[in-house]
């Protein structure tokens, strides 16, 4: 294989390479980052990629090939570089890096102890900020669910700190038994922090400890003839042993161990993870990955717990797997910062863990399997569209990015446009664009919003290409279409047409009408493909979908103009007033679903005003739900 050619702005760079632990991005001549690595030495491992270059797999060969930069950030130590590394990923999702499909991120239990009041709040991202965290938690649902009940129990402060301060009266937390008014300073701060200190235990998992210390302060008042004070310990008592009976799982954030592992084959794996809980599986997750420049099992097995584990999954104290990686202490390191306490890596070679960890990888195996026949299948199918749409549309060659436009309003109004795109075989979210039309729309004149539309996506690319935006806005705007979709008729294509010309291009436009689904081509007739047509179905699967992405889009806008109208009916309701209700809620529908105890906490809002403004909104909300039923 012959020899890759160094590009010179790496060139440069690689004789002043510090030999310091660190991480490193590769960016291609746009400044889209590529790819993100860490080294204990930035020196020898990026000078490693270039002196060994001819020998390198295809994968690695392409990201070379493509790479124009490269850019080094020197850390303390290893494990340094391996949080940075993850940050990084998540920051730029570089498409050659190992990279999870499933983003999802687990829910947290925050309290910082350092606040005057302390408060228990739900957060999806934990943070280096000093507070106590507790989690996360794999049910959201069921969290918020025994929220209320830990509330009854832990009757803690949920308003801001600006409420808190205005004082009393207390809100309707206080009278529904789910706040100790420390505004309306109906409890001590004594008596407020040995509360949290009961709260912090329970939700550490001292149950016992903190129920025996509750009954003797509950038998102490009672002692004391206090009966009221005893009674709300009572009832604090029976609120914990209720969730401890029927809810405690939930509070479970870690426990016993995960089996993972990864199947590996081509540019494609598959990952799993076993949940072992007291020595029984009770669930399994899988996954699909995009490989990008890796092939080794070891490597695409570390980015995965690096990805899974740091992106909010649960963090157990154990995590078997099916091979012992290099880097165990610095990965087990990283985990065990993310957990709170020490975690283990373990690779089991005999016994009921070895049984186990091979059990996990089939699972992986299997799940591998799957995918590939399914993606076998949609790029035959996609192949087999392309190819009819070659045909019949007279192109040069199969279309392999194929972008769709569609427009949204209400009689003109809040007009969106939506970009979609289709790109290899499949649809591609991440390069999906939304635009809100800037000139006047007539209502009806959807073409010159489409002109508008086309013409602002067009130029973009025409001035990444030649060097007019910023490195961080030309991401993504490198590409041309190779076919344009464009949702409509004969006044939609003959707007596209006029765009291409005033810009000098020739990229191949049809236009797809959904009366009778008919082609919409430049000087001929309108095409009718029979409606089993593979090429007809991709088509209109790209329409359907930009119509789906700019309705949501034009929904949003409608949504938040709606509050903004709606809010100046209401008496009472002034300038000043009105932006802390658009800013705290943003729509009719959340401010209703938060009710009028969260209208309350906002400073200036008493209570009359705040069921005013209740029940005005959620009559709107009841009649709109009403039509579109």
């Amino acid at each position: 294989m012959s020899k890759l050619p160094v590009p010179p702005q790496i060139a440069e760079t690689l004789p002043h390479l510090p030999d310091r632990p660190g991480v490193y991005l590769y960016r291609n001549r746009e400044g889209e980052v590529l790819y993100v690595g860490k080294a204990s030495s930035l020196r020898d491992r990026v000078r490693s990629y270039w002196t060994g270059a001819s020998s390198l797999e295809p994968r690695k060969r392409r990201l070379l090939e493509e790479a124009a930069s490269v850019e080094t950030i020197v850390t303390e130590d290893a494990l340094e570089a391996l949080i940075l590394e993850a940050t990084l990923i998540k920051l730029h999702r570089p498409r050659y890096n190992v990279r999870l499909r499933d983003d999802k991120q687990y829910p947290w239990l925050r309290i910082d102890l350092r606040e005057e009041w302390p408060r228990l709040e739900l957060v999806r991202r934990r943070r280096e900020d000093g507070a106590r965290y507790f989690g996360p938690y794999a049910d959201a649902g069921a969290l918020k669910a025994v929220l209320p009940t830990i509330r009854r129990a832990f009757p803690y402060r949920s308003c801001s700190d600006r409420r808190l301060r205005q004082g009393p009266p207390p809100c309707l937390y206080y009278h529904i038994g789910r706040c100790s008014a420390p505004c309306a300073g109906y409890i001590t701060r004594e008596d407020y922090h040995r509360m949290v200190k009961g709260l912090v235990q329970f939700l550490s998992g001292q149950d016992d400890a903190l129920l025996k210390d509750l009954k003797r302060e509950m038998e102490a008042k009672a002692a004391e003839l206090k009966f009221e004070e005893a009674a709300r310990l009572r009832d604090r008592i029976r609120n914990l042993e209720r969730i401890r009976a029927e809810q405690r799982a939930v509070l479970r954030s870690t426990a016993h161990r995960d089996a993972v592992a990864v199947a590996v084959e081509d540019d494609l794996a598959a990952a799993c993870v076993f949940f072992v809980r007291q020595g029984e599986v009770e669930g399994q997750e899988t996954f699909i990955l995009s490989v990008g420049a890796e092939s080794e099992e070891k490597s695409i097995l570390r980015a995965f717990l690096q990805q899974y584990y740091g992106e909010g999954s649960p963090v157990p104290k154990e995590i078997l797997l099916p091979v012992d990686l290099e880097d165990r202490a610095d990965l087990e390191a990283f985990l065990s910062r993310l957990r709170g306490s020490k975690v283990h890596l373990r690779h089991p070679r005999r016994g009921e863990a070895r049984r186990l960890v091979e059990l996990v990888l089939e699972n992986a195996r299997v799940r591998l399997a799957q995918e590939k026949w399914r993606r076998d299948r949609s790029r035959e199918k996609a192949e087999e569209a392309v190819a009819q749409l070659k045909e019949v549309l007279n192109l040069p060659a199969p279309p392999r990015r194929i972008e769709g436009f569609d427009i949204s309003h209400t009689r003109g109004g809040q007009a969106v446009g939506a970009m979609t795109v289709w790109q290899d075989g499949a649809l591609a979210p991440s390069q999906y664009r939304k635009f809100r039309i800037q000139g006047p729309i007539t209502p009806g004149d959807d073409p010159a919003a489409m002109k508008e539309v086309l013409h602002r996506r067009l130029r973009r690319t025409l001035d990444a290409q030649a060097g007019l935006l910023p490195p961080g806005e030309a991401e993504g705007w490198s590409r041309l279409p190779d076919l344009i979709l464009l949702d409509g008729g004969e006044g939609q294509l003959s707007a596209g047409l006029e765009v291409l010309r005033a810009l000098n291009l020739a990229i191949p436009i049809v236009a797809l009408s959904e009366e009778r689904e008919a082609l919409h081509l430049p000087g001929r007739e309108p095409l009718l493909l029979p409606r089993e047509a593979p090429g007809l179905h991709l088509l209109q699967h790209l329409r359907d979908e930009a119509h789906r992405f700019g309705l949501g889009y034009h929904q949003k806008l409608r949504s938040r103009r709606a509050f903004h109208s709606l809010l100046d009916e209401i008496p009472g309701i002034g300038p000043k007033r009105k932006r802390a209700l658009i800013q705290h809620f943003g729509s009719v529908r959340a401010l209703v679903e938060a009710g009028p105890e969260a209208i309350e906490a906002l400073p200036g809002f008493p209570r009359s005003l705040a069921e005013r403004v209740y029940r005005y909104l959620a009559e709107e909300v009841r009649e709109e739900i009403s039509q579109d039923s």
